[in-house]
């Protein structure tokens, strides 16, 4: 397969209304560039009409290549199917709903060229309701600490970096997928500059407040040994309050020879120790259940079909996998 120099990577999701608009902005910006470049769409298992939207714009422009996964996996784990096929020197992944920018483009690709590994588009303004923008920071918060590198506040979908990383995850066999973590495996190399981010054009986006929240808890608990530690840390500050609680129950029989009254205080002590237990035998139990996961070698994703224009016979080639 021939080697680009740019390859973009778009995971797609009942987006079926964007791809063409999408397609128009996004062609003359790369012209511009005078490089090689493919586009890759990944349709995500939406159910609509994408696919088919994809097909014709895979016939209508050889550069265009189309993966169909069996189901819906997750936007993290379409991006990994789309980056590890893709040939270009340069991965650039952007969403299918224009809230990226084509014209933008040139500014990740100006930042690479400082010698950069991986540069993000930090959107100038958020364009979400208070509750998304909230989980979203919380979400930022746990990459943070799963990254391990204070650049993690500044991540977006709208992402450029050298294909030279991917080495480093090329065996990844995880459910769970978080491209920013495998990114942080490879390069401590990261940037940011400052996007406009406009408004979705149409449909809405799949990630609903509940998903951010249980993407954080899969990054947390996936890619970071935080969790342990807090929950080892509540362990501690509750055993030294139940210690301080005994010495005042023993402190004061021994002065005054009588005993702390009352049911209540001591079932109230009862109930938050037996509480900090059961949220500590919680946090291990999601990392048994990553490790089952693991070990069962369950795949982040399962390619249905790919569509790709063969340039030399100018005709579609279709394949299932």
């Amino acid at each position: 397969m021939k080697k680009n120099e740019l390859s973009v990577v778009i995971p797609c999701y009942r987006s079926g209304g964007n791809l063409r608009p999408l397609y128009e902005r996004l062609m003359p910006i790369l012209d511009a560039l005078a490089v090689d470049y493919e586009i890759i769409f990944v349709e995500d298992g939406g159910g609509d009409s994408t696919w088919e939207e994809i097909c014709l714009l895979a016939l209508r422009d050889g550069r265009i290549r189309g993966i169909k996964l069996a189901r819906n996996y997750g936007q993290h784990n379409a991006l990994l199917c789309g980056i590890r096929a893709a040939t270009g020197e340069i991965i650039i992944t952007m969403d299918d709903d224009l809230q990226n920018p084509p014209e933008e483009i040139h500014k990740l690709l100006a930042k690479i060229r400082e010698g950069y590994d991986v540069v993000y588009g930090t959107p100038e303004e958020e364009n979400h309701g208070f509750l998304r923008n909230a989980a979203s920071r919380i979400t930022k918060i746990a990459l943070q600490s799963a990254m391990g590198v204070a650049s993690a506040s500044k991540v977006s979908a709208f992402r450029a970096f050298k294909r030279k990383l991917c080495a480093a995850f090329d065996a990844y066999r995880s459910p769970t997928v978080n491209i920013e973590v495998l990114l942080s495996w490879a390069t401590t190399s990261f940037s940011s500059v400052s996007v406009r981010q406009d408004k979705r054009i149409s449909g809405e986006s799949g990630y609903t407040l509940r998903k951010l929240m249980a993407h954080a808890i899969n990054m947390m608990t996936g890619f970071s040994t935080l969790p342990l530690r807090v929950a080892s840390m509540i362990g501690l500050v509750f055993a030294c309050g139940g210690g301080v609680v005994l010495a005042y129950v023993i402190a004061r029989y021994l002065i005054s020879g009588s005993a702390v009254p009352g049911f209540s205080f001591l079932a109230s002590i009862v109930s938050i120790f037996s509480g900090v237990q059961l949220f500590a035998l919680g946090i291990i139990g999601e990392y048994l259940s990553r490790m089952h996961f693991r070990m069962m070698e369950r795949p982040p994703y399962a390619v249905d079909v790919i569509f790709e224009v063969s340039k030399s016979a100018l005709a579609p080639e279709i394949r299932s996998e």
